[in-house]
């Protein structure tokens, strides 16, 4: 085994050993500083050792990757099925487990402070951190195990693990209301999808005669079997990567705490299916159809997440809905070709994503509510918050010359290429699909960061706040580090190892610097110089007022919610009921029946038996007399 490779296979190793660990440590007790501190101390070592090691292990196999590697051998033979253990590394593969765990370690240490200390006293208010920490070290092993993974079995074990620790750090607190609901429904909605990526694996894997992914790309599939294949995994992309239909999940999890929002939403499991896109690109190539369904899904996605993000109050759930609307982005340049421009823009989502929402989560922790209707004039007393802010939202709407502008003009100038020259490995639509989407998302989305960072930040206060303040070292370092890769991170584009690194021929495929950029600059500066007149004619109203009618449907996002409980919850919740029924009354009223029915015989025939001697006797002679009685009419008769 040479040595890049085992730093592949140590990758997802590490922080599995620090989660497995610290899941055997116990709970602390309710309340201040106690015997369960002890605990905490070892858990917060554990959490912090594992993401940093799992980054340092990232950083050295980024650095000594020289070309391609894969190393593999054989776990379990079914028949003529083999599956196998082993890791696939290349420049993408080791970009995205850099990012995956430098979340995770920004992630562990802002949490550190986040879930000790309330927001105005120094109580503890979360007995439960060791699980909590060795949860955050199972979910980065179980991403980085679909990163580095060259087997679809193994891929499949880190996607469902994945799935489990989203679940378990949703509902971390039960107390906050909301969480273990929101945290079902995250499961439920993505087991959904994840049905349809199971059959999809299934399908490769018995066409290939093997679930090894060189193997299942070499091999020629059949057409029809590789169209139904793709469109069963891009099931499971819609759950994972919260892509319409299966996106509600995902705001919703905002009810979980605001770390686990960041690892959730920037890098890792939001990621997970844009990643496995890029993984079997050459299959989906292959099945245009399945390219055009994501081409569709991307363009619907990214305006829904846009438009619903333009009414929300909730500072977090704006943040949610972003990050459904980036994904269109990424799914969008998966549909028109570029798997470059998608993990490009995967990169930098990471960083200011992570970025804003634990720069969201400073808010929270020092005002003590999530609503923007409830902040405001916070600048002064938060500069280091604010600043960081700044960067997030103008990355995140694509401001020159931040990492947001750079990834996701190159996103739109490849959507712009398939559709005005159909270079696309799809129709022509497609391509117009997306690139349209894009422009207007560019706009909406320039919008709703200008909003939130007037409602938070400027104007007046509209609520008493007890000193805010600029989190302690702990929560500050995260998000000034964070800070750096979103605002630089888009100019490694123009390093030409950077691109060659995403599988781009040159750097011309991640960087596109003409006067295709005027259009999408000029749509920026309109959605934001909107906001800012709006706001300008009346601090104190929010500039969504403007939207009229329309605020309740988009803070609805279209009631889609509504409608998918109508059409699938209603009726899978009345059929479980009618099943219910049914077992009740009709299978175990026939078992109960019966055994209340030979209770009750038997019970009559003890009593006879408990019958005293005179009556007895009578019985008997009575008896006699009834038998010798027939036997005599009988022998008449004959």
């Amino acid at each position: 085994m040479s040595g890049v490779t085992t730093l592949g296979v140590l990758l997802p190793a590490v922080p599995l050993l620090a989660g497995l660990t610290g899941l055997l440590l116990a709970p602390s007790p309710r309340g201040r500083a106690g015997g369960g501190e002890r605990a905490r101390r070892a858990a917060i070592a554990l959490g912090v050792a594992g993401a940093a090691g799992a980054l340092a292990l990232a950083v050295a196999l980024l650095v000594g990757l020289d070309a391609p590697t894969e190393a593999s051998r054989t776990w379990i033979e079914l028949g003529d099925l083999r599956v196998t253990l082993g890791v696939r590394l290349d420049g993408a593969a080791a970009l995205v487990a850099v990012a995956v765990a430098a979340v995770a370690l920004a992630v562990q240490v802002y949490s550190v402070a986040y879930l000790r200390r309330g927001p105005h006293d120094d109580v503890e208010v979360d007995h439960r951190y060791p699980p909590y920490a060795a949860q955050i070290s199972l979910f980065t092993a179980a991403m980085l195990l679909v990163v580095v993974s060259s087997d679809l079995i193994l891929l499949l074990v880190g996607w469902e693990v994945m799935g489990v620790c989203s679940y378990l750090l949703i509902a971390h607190d039960r107390r906050l209301p909301g969480a273990p609901a929101a945290a079902m429904k995250a499961f439920l909605v993505t087991r959904v999808g994840d049905v349809g990526f199971l059959l999809g694996i299934a399908l490769l894997g018995v066409s290939a005669g093997s679930f090894r992914i060189a193997d299942v790309l070499a091999h020629d599939h059949a057409t029809g079997t590789l169209t139904a294949a793709c469109l069963l995994l891009l099931a499971g992309v819609a759950g994972k990567s919260a892509q319409f239909p299966l996106h509600t999940w995902l705001p919703d999890a905002m009810a979980g705490p605001t770390p686990i929002s960041a690892l959730i939403h920037a890098a890792t499991m939001v990621a997970a299916g844009v990643y496995a896109v890029t993984r079997l690109y050459p299959l989906f190539l292959a099945a245009p159809t399945a390219l055009a369904v994501l081409g569709v899904m991307a363009a619907v996605t990214l305006l829904l997440g846009a438009f619903a993000a333009t009414a929300q109050d909730d500072l977090k759930r704006v943040l949610a809905w972003s990050t459904v609307s980036q994904l269109g982005y990424m799914t969008g340049a998966l549909a028109v070709g570029s798997t470059s421009a998608a993990l490009f823009h995967l990169l930098t989502h990471a960083a200011f994503k992570a970025l804003l929402f634990l720069a969201a989560g400073a808010v929270i922790h020092a005002v003590g509510t999530t609503l923007m209707s409830g902040m405001g004039g916070l600048r002064r007393d938060m500069p280091v918050t604010f600043w960081c802010t700044v960067v997030g939202l103008g990355a995140l709407a694509g401001l020159p010359p931040l990492s947001g502008f750079f990834s996701k003009e190159g996103v739109l100038a490849v959507a712009q290429e398939a559709a005005l020259h159909g270079t696309g490995p799809t129709p022509v639509w497609v391509g117009w699909l997306v690139w349209l989407a894009g422009l207007l998302g560019v706009a909406v989305t320039a919008w709703y960061a200008t909003r939130l960072l007037l409602r938070t930040f400027l104007g007046r206060r509209r609520a008493e706040l007890a000193h805010p303040h600029d989190p302690p070292a702990l929560m500050r370092w995260p998000i000034l580090l964070l800070a750096v890769p979103a605002a630089l991170l888009g100019l490694a584009g123009f390093w030409p190892a950077f691109a060659a690194r995403l599988a781009a021929p040159s750097t011309g495929d991640l960087v596109h610097l003409g006067p295709e950029l005027l259009l999408p600059v000029a749509l920026l500066l309109l959605g934001a110089g909107l906001a800012w007149s709006r706001w300008r004619r009346d601090t104190a109203a929010d500039p969504a007022t403007a939207l009229g009618p329309l605020r309740s449907v988009f803070a609805s996002a279209f009631r889609l919610d509504a409608v998918q409980h109508a059409l699938v919850v209603r009726p899978v919740v009345g059929l479980a009921r009618l099943a219910r029924t049914a077992d009740e009354r009709v299978v175990d009223g026939a078992v109960e029946g019966s055994g209340r029915a030979a209770t009750g015989l038997g019970g009559g025939l003890a009593a006879l038996h408990r019958a005293a001697l005179p009556r007895a006797a009578v019985a008997v002679l009575a008896g006699a007399l009834l038998i010798g009685l027939a036997a005599a009419l009988l022998g008449v008769a004959a």
